[in-house]
């Protein structure tokens, strides 16, 4: 069946790779047919959704945000305790970035997947990537490989779970969204830990998409009238 008779979950975190993913799924599968769904797992910075809403807006395409206040619940890493600061710390114990919320891929695809099943969408996207992944375990391929197998078979559906970026580095998902006509979308994004905008330019998010666009000799419409 061709894509564009299916239709397509896009994870949107309000991110840079999250909307590069749902431009490339409106492509993929047209736009009538692509739904985007972000989650309120009470992160330190509200303006993730906020964004996530603009650039579901901007590309035309319904948007749904779920409410899920466990991880905030859990705690023990820095995008959702205020008081663990983020540059670029490694946690002792695990050896994982301080910035990784676990099991946060895991939950969102799971419950991307329910609310797919629901609606018949047989097409989940998300912005994972192991060539960049900042260390983060539940971005690697055979990860999501593992989930789509467990979800398949715990919900008895052919659920898919496309990763475009997953071996692009930084540069090659610019120059994706550039070939996707989403680079003014990107001026809506955000990506700094700190949760400022214009972002701080000095966190681990902002130095790795700040090398992205550098190395792909594209401006980031985000920073650049700062």
């Amino acid at each position: 069946m061709s894509r564009q008779n299916q239709k397509a979950l896009v994870l949107l975190s309000g991110g840079q790779d999250s909307t590069t993913c749902l431009h490339w799924a409106i492509r993929e599968f047209g736009r009538d047919a692509v739904t985007a769904i972000s989650f309120d797992y009470g992160q330190r910075h509200r303006i993730e959704l906020e964004c996530a809403a603009a650039v579901a807006e901007d590309a035309g395409v319904a948007h749904v945000c779920l409410p899920i206040d466990t991880f905030n619940a859990l705690g023990g890493d820095a995008l959702t305790e205020s008081a663990i600061e983020v540059e670029g710390a490694i946690d002792d114990r695990t050896g994982l970035p301080n910035t990784f919320v676990p099991g946060r891929n895991l939950v969102f695809l799971t419950y991307a997947a329910a609310y797919a099943w629901q609606r018949d969408v047989p097409n989940l996207v998300t912005g994972v990537a192991q060539t960049d992944y900042s260390g983060y375990p539940d971005c690697r391929e055979e990860t999501i490989k593992a989930l789509q197998q467990a979800l398949r078979l715990g919900m008895e559906s052919e659920v898919t779970i496309h990763t475009p970026l997953m071996h692009l580095s930084k540069k090659e998902t610019v120059e994706l969204a550039r070939d996707l006509g989403a680079l003014d979308a990107m001026a809506l994004t955000h990506t700094c830990y700190n949760g400022t905008r214009p972002p701080c330019g000095q966190c681990p998010a902002c130095r790795l998409r700040a090398k992205g666009f550098e190395e792909a000799g594209v401006s980031d419409p985000l920073v650049a009238d700062v």
